[in-house]
């Protein structure tokens, strides 16, 4: 059992780009629930058995470098598995009449936010996570059919880097931040967080 107490870096880092080429690498598998523990005792996939122990409050992000042999030249890095997105296009409801529009986007949000999803909203789109199964979010979507929106899933790998770090944090629960993000964007223009709160009925928090 190897205790870890800290990281070294994260592979993202221009120091460990360098120093992990060619390297042999151990991955530590996480689900993001799992990334959000400072406590946890897992084996890797080369069946290194290790215990985390981080600072309260703290948490593995993907890519995280836990172990590093100079000589042997390997390492043991932190890989976090991110739950899919929904993806809602609405650009086609933009270009729509203001009435339209409007209506169109009431429902909208009055649709998710009956089932509590939380969302972040960036320009024309929305990204919803999957916290439940995608059949039932799908059905949730064709049964409003709202016209002009549009709907997809993707991996939630693939959607990081179009967010900011607050954002990733609200759909992901902070297993997908990076502390080296670039992506900085301007609450004040389209990156607009819409959560729905959980303890005051169907109310919803507008956190702007």
């Amino acid at each position: 059992m190897i205790l870890i107490e800290s990281t070294l870096g994260n592979v993202r880092d221009p120091q460990w780009v360098a120093a992990l080429e060619g390297a042999t690498i151990d991955w530590l598998e996480l689900d993001q629930w799992e990334a959000q523990k400072s406590r946890l005792r897992k084996a890797t996939l080369g069946e290194v058995e290790l215990a985390l122990s981080l600072d309260r409050n703290s948490h593995l992000h993907d890519g995280d470098v836990l172990i590093w042999d100079e000589a042997k030249r390997a390492a043991v890095v932190a890989r976090i598995t991110l739950r899919e997105v929904m993806i809602i296009d609405l650009q086609e409801v933009v270009g729509e009449h203001v009435e339209k529009m409007v209506q169109t986007l009431f429902e909208l949000g009055h649709a998710l936010g009956n089932q509590h999803w939380p969302a972040v909203v960036k320009g024309t789109k929305v990204y919803v996570p999957l916290t439940v199964d995608k059949k039932v979010m799908n059905s949730v979507m064709k049964t409003h059919a709202l016209p002009g929106v549009r709907h997809e899933f993707m991996p939630g790998s693939d959607v990081i880097p179009y967010l900011a770090p607050h954002e990733s944090r609200r759909l992901f629960g902070g297993a997908s931040d990076t502390p080296h993000s670039h992506h900085h964007a301007s609450k004040d223009s389209h990156g607009h967080d819409h959560s729905h709160g959980h303890s005051h009925g169907h109310s919803h928090d507008h956190d702007h």
